[in-house]
């Protein structure tokens, strides 16, 4: 999936990541997971194109499809960096629900910080997960961290924040742009997934909850 034809927001005080994956060698299995989601998704099957692969690592198929997440959310929210200011987004909210920032790390403490402020802090922080090989190995035969779903369960409720954000303050302008269609597709793919695999508890989806019930259970 892409976005050509948008509008290049991304160079209006943010930057698009490229994109980030495990580089297994030609041949590996993580290369052919890969090829599978794109044929899968292609199919337009969404429900089936979460469904672990038999004989398949889950953890594998777990990191492989977060780092695809990561770059559609990001390439999302690039398209829509010129309307989402701290002006127009004082605070990091959907609907009536606002979100502080903390890693309890470089930021213990939950701050308050406006929108586009709290996407910088995500992403920077998801791709320092990512590029960390004690998290996402990077190496064939590397073991993943035997906790490795919390992490990718923590990556995704707070990636789940961008969407609702996105939903909740500027779903209009997604439509004059005719990206509506995109947004959904990815939106309903991401639903798909954390559903299929229990990655986001039904509390932190609620300020999508309407959407999401009607993606589950159409």
């Amino acid at each position: 999936m892409n976005l050509m034809g948008l509008p290049s927001s991304a160079n209006q005080g943010t930057t698009f990541r490229p994109k980030k994956r495990k580089t297994p060698p030609s041949g590996s299995k993580g290369s052919q997971l890969e090829e599978l989601i794109t044929t899968t998704l292609g199919s337009g099957n969404l429900r089936e194109a979460v469904k672990l692969p038999p004989g398949e690592d889950i953890n594998e198929w777990l990191a492989i499809n977060t780092i695809d997440f990561y770059n559609h959310v990001n390439l999302l929210y690039a398209t829509l960096r010129e309307f989402c200011t701290s002006d127009t987004c004082p605070i990091m909210n959907a609907g009536l629900y606002e979100y502080r920032w903390a890693d309890g790390v470089a930021v213990k403490e939950p701050i308050r910080v406006s929108a586009p402020e709290y996407v910088e802090y995500l992403m920077n922080w998801i791709e320092t997960q990512i590029d960390n090989e004690t998290i996402f190995p990077q190496k064939p035969g590397v073991p993943f961290p035997p906790n490795f779903k919390d992490f990718v369960k923590q990556i995704l409720k707070r990636m789940f924040r961008v969407y609702a954000h996105i939903y909740h303050c500027h779903f209009k302008k997604v439509v004059g742009l005719k990206e509506e269609a995109h947004l959904n597709t990815c939106f309903k793919h991401f639903v798909f997934f954390t559903s299929e695999y229990q990655l986001i508890d039904e509390a932190n989806l609620a300020p999508l909850k309407d959407l999401v019930d009607k993606i589950l259970n159409p």
